[in-house]
């Protein structure tokens, strides 16, 4: 008897342990989940809770110094399912029309209507002629239940490949990806707006209120110094100078007013379509395009959009003389810029051993002022100024 009382004991004590080590066990556990991964749950419970969908804002338009439109936002759509929404019948039939007016894949969209999740992407950007179809055929059937067409929009440039390195292009998310599109993009991209509603774990609707609307915010709109005439002008003699005299890398011009210093036009040879920012614009490069690496188009493709009139590495060559022609007048080197036969041009100047010869070397300028000098761009007066600069 007293054998039993004892294993009995034991057996309790065994059990108290075992009970004792569980509910350690379970309050750590529910101790790192309220207070570790509190937050994270209720972040995606409130996720599963609220069905939302983004609206993108319009960015705002891009003008040139006269006002005319280089780059605008105009409306497109955004077709996305609920698939918890939509009554299992209706499946096929709706993937089999999303999939005719969009040009989808039927078997992949059909696995998209069979999804247990709130929201799934279907078509964006698309034309109203396209969701017009659409809607008609909701219409026609009754089945709208599951399918949302929500207003969205995307970047237009009026002028195609105008002041491409300038302008710069948006991504799918209507996020600058380059030029003044990247650069100001905090300031053009405006704030989301979404619409929202309360679903149970099935996805059914909580509450009478329907879809909470919150209005997007268009994005600020900015003015260049470009002057489009003056940018379309320049492009196309740039164009012309580039064939003729068989520039394979390009070239680039830069015009500004010098009384203030704003920028009229800025150009680069070879452009790109904004409209199409990665068609690549070498016809011969086109026919090898599918057989070459990712790394090679994408190398390809930052080269075509890169400004090069602003991020390459150049010699300044002559237009370095205004910088020289100033300082001798600021440090009193000359006091005449009118003055005539100051300085002479012999064709060429020798420095270090080395004769720098000037561009009419053959029929040299002779006696100059320092303003003859500047418009004839001779070498040797300015090779002179700047070695008495150093001393």
């Amino acid at each position: 008897m007293e054998n039993s009382n004892l294993k009995l004991k034991r057996k309790m004590k065994i059990e108290l342990v075992l009970f004792l080590i569980g509910f350690i066990i379970v309050s750590i556990k529910l101790a790192h989940i309220q207070f570790i991964k509190g937050k994270e749950y209720s972040l995606k419970a409130e996720e599963q809770l609220n069905a939302s969908r983004t609206i993108n804002a319009s960015r705002g338009i891009i003008y040139d110094s006269n006002g005319e439109i280089l780059a605008k936002s105009g409306t497109v759509y955004t077709v996305t399912l609920n698939p918890v929404k939509i009554a299992p019948e209706n499946k096929e039939k709706v993937a089999r029309i999303l999939s005719e007016i969009f040009e989808l894949d039927y078997e992949k969209t059909l696995e998209k209507t069979s999804k247990n999740v709130s929201i799934v992407n279907i078509a964006r950007k698309v034309d109203k002629e396209l969701t017009d179809k659409l809607r008609m055929w909701m219409d026609e059937t009754g089945i709208s239940t599951g399918i949302n067409i929500d207003e969205d929009t995307k970047r237009y440039y009026p002028y195609g490949s105008l002041a491409s390195h300038i302008i710069g292009f948006c991504g799918s998310d209507n996020q600058g990806l380059d030029g003044i599109e990247a650069k100001y993009d905090d300031m053009l991209k405006g704030k989301s707006g979404t619409i929202s509603q309360a679903q149970d774990g099935k996805g059914s609707n909580i509450g009478e209120d329907g879809e909470q609307y919150k209005a997007p915010l268009k994005g600020d709109d900015l003015t260049l110094s470009i002057d489009m005439t003056i940018q379309s002008i320049v492009e196309k003699y740039l164009e012309e100078a580039c064939i003729d005299n068989v520039c394979t890398d390009g070239a680039s011009i830069i015009m500004m007013n010098p009384k203030t210093g704003d920028i009229l036009a800025l150009a680069n040879y070879p452009d790109y379509d904004l409209n199409n920012p990665y068609t690549i614009n070498n016809d011969e490069l086109k026919n090898l395009w599918d057989t070459l690496e990712s790394s090679e188009k994408s190398t390809y493709l930052q080269g075509m959009w890169r400004n090069k009139a602003i991020s390459d590495t150049y010699e300044p060559g002559s237009t370095f003389k205004l910088v020289t022609a100033s300082a001798s007048i600021e440090e009193g080197l000359v006091t005449d810029i009118d003055k005539s036969g100051q300085f002479a041009c012999t064709g060429g100047i020798e420095i270090a051993g080395v004769r720098i010869k000037c561009w009419r070397y053959y029929r040299p300028h002779g006696g100059e002022s320092l303003r003859q000098a500047l418009m004839n761009s001779c070498n040797p007066v300015f090779i002179g100024l700047r070695t008495k600069n150093r001393c």
